[in-house]
């Protein structure tokens, strides 16, 4: 074989080498769905929101089952006793202050959770992205010194809360490093980095995020979690409106 003849033929070997390594958009968002959508997790939280010039600071307490169930105690002295159950599809809140239960739906689940810069919608949805989006690849990038897979996401559904997401994966470690959520004009309405992750229970789960609500001048949340225990069975009562109320 000639010089020239090998010399292609290396080639031809190497890029085939190269797009067998190339995960396709499918199988890098059930990577992302494998590694951090949950059957149940309990954890406590730390919120810290920096807005325009102020910095408040918010404890919790969380438990959640698949995506119909979840509770949250909040626990800091200023919010003590503040809940949250989303039960049946539905989101209700209690607040000591009134001693009474309010239900949370239609434009309020887009509004700020507690001052920050998370939507009740964006924190307590745990369904999985690949049957919501259609993804594509639409290239490579380096984010924050990390080679990374950049990931399209368009709604297959008219209802989605954010027609379009825009993922940065980590082609090493399979990590969702970034990922930007935009209206269906194309304006981008959120951005979400993530800090740390931790391997938990055999799988890339992250424990500190950081997100800025673009819609909010000068606005920063810093989302936390500690104690984190991820598939393990948790009581049906945690989820009643008993312990909401108690």
């Amino acid at each position: 074989m000639n010089r020239k003849i090998l010399f292609v033929t290396m080639i031809l070997i190497t890029a085939s080498f190269a797009f067998a390594q190339t995960p396709s958009a499918a199988e890098l968002l059930r990577r992302v769905d494998n590694n951090e959508v949950y059957n149940t997790i309990e954890y406590e939280g730390e919120i810290i929101i920096q807005y325009q010039g102020r910095r408040y600071v918010k404890v919790m307490k969380a438990w959640a089952k698949g995506n119909s169930d979840s509770f949250i105690e909040f626990t800091n002295p200023e919010d003590k006793g503040t809940k949250y159950l989303k039960k049946g599809g539905r989101l209700y809140v209690y607040s000591p202050d009134n001693e009474g239960v309010m239900l949370i739906s239609g434009h309020m689940l887009k509004e700020s959770m507690m001052g920050s810069d998370m939507s009740y919608e964006d924190t307590i949805n745990n369904d999985t992205l690949s049957s919501r989006y259609d993804p594509v690849i639409t290239g490579s990038e380096r984010w924050n010194g990390r080679d990374t897979w950049v990931l399209e996401l368009t709604a297959k559904k008219k209802t989605e809360s954010y027609p379009k997401r825009k993922l940065w994966i980590d082609k090493e470690t399979g990590d969702m490093l970034h990922y930007e959520l935009y209206a269906l004009s194309g304006a981008k309405l959120k951005e979400y980095s993530v800090i740390r992750m931790e391997t938990i229970a055999g799988r890339r789960f992250p424990v500190e995020v950081e997100v800025r609500d673009l819609l909010r001048k000068d606005s920063k949340t810093t989302f936390t979690m500690k104690n984190v225990i991820l598939d393990k069975p948790i009581a049906d009562s945690v989820f009643s409106q008993r312990n909401l109320e108690r």
